[in-house]
């Protein structure tokens, strides 16, 4: 019952109370009548609900929202429908893909009633039907798809699910507002193959870019050994450059061969031993003869910057 007909049922059955107590018998009684037809006839609904009603087994019609009347004994109220947006939760469970895999699927429906005089006339309990119907749609959708287009494309599996179901619904005045696949859960076994091909993958990629840049660099070597080739210049300007950063740094030795230092500058003589200050006790003559290098301080080498 709702507030404002309890209120108003109280309102005459206390004074219908007030008048037999007074010794007012028949006003009395009609009060208490008309308060037991009040609170068996004023209905009210809610802005979301529909009341379905029968008049003597036949559709009377649909009433809300708001205040109603309806005839007590031959006026019946069969169903109650709540026109706010539904959610109903469904899964598959061990349902089989297209490539045998078997999967477990947690889904949630959004839908809401549009007519509520089939909701409540054409199907005995709809919201067992929509639940029923999600699962069963579900799980052909599991069996028409690969598993690795139902984990990657959820969006399009949502959207088929939705129009599916939605078919079905809809010659019971039910809608299907969307379809949402909250998770996909598969076997660990398979899980721990699907880690290793994915590693697999990685690790062909990795090698796969390691190769095209070890190739690149390859390249950019043979077209220099070229240009050294037909420019000799070149190569000299590119050791005695090499040999100068390396002995920017204090308190480094470096030995070279004498081929290389006859290449940069044929008036040195043999090999060089270049030895950067800061190396104390050093005797650049004993160090000559023992290896065949001569040791030559950076800055009095000739070509170099």
């Amino acid at each position: 019952m709702n507030p404002i007909t309890f209120f108003i049922t109280f309102l005459l059955l206390a004074a219908g109370a007030l008048f037999i107590a007074l010794g007012s018998l028949l006003p009395g009684i009609v009060l208490w009548l008309l308060g037991a037809f009040v609170a068996q006839s004023l209905k009210m609904a809610n802005t979301w609900q529909k009341f379905v009603i029968l008049r003597a087994g036949k559709l009377q019609g649909v009433k809300g929202p708001g205040l109603f009347v309806i005839i007590p004994v031959v006026d019946r109220v069969v169903a109650i429908i709540d026109e706010r947006i539904q959610t109903t939760a469904f899964n598959a469970e061990q349902a089989l893909t297209r490539d045998t895999v078997p999967v477990n699927v947690d889904a949630i429906i959004f839908w809401h009633v549009h007519d509520a005089r089939k909701a409540a006339l054409a199907i005995t309990d709809y919201r067992q039907a929509i639940d029923r119907v999600a699962q069963t749609t579900l799980r052909e959708r599991i069996g028409s798809s690969m598993l690795a287009a139902l984990l990657s494309d959820r969006r399009a599996a949502d959207q088929q699910l939705c129009e599916a179901i939605g078919r079905k619904t809809g010659e019971w005045g039910i809608t299907v507002s969307a379809v949402e696949i909250r998770d996909v859960a598969i076997p660990v076994a398979l899980q721990d193959a699907m880690s290793r091909q994915a590693q697999a993958e990685r690790e062909k990629q990795a090698r796969i870019i390691l190769g095209t840049a070890e190739a690149e660099i390859a390249g950019k070597f043979v077209e220099a050994a070229r240009i050294y080739t037909s420019q000799p210049g070149a190569l000299q300007l590119r050791a005695m450059n090499i040999i100068y950063e390396t002995t920017k740094e204090r308190g480094t030795t470096i030995l070279i061969p004498s081929s290389m230092v006859d290449s940069m500058n044929p008036g040195v003589g043999a090999a060089v031993a270049v030895t950067l200050a800061g190396q104390a006790g050093a005797d650049p003559e004993s160090a000559a003869a023992a290896t065949d290098t001569v040791v030559i301080p950076p800055l009095a080498m000739p070509g170099l910057p």
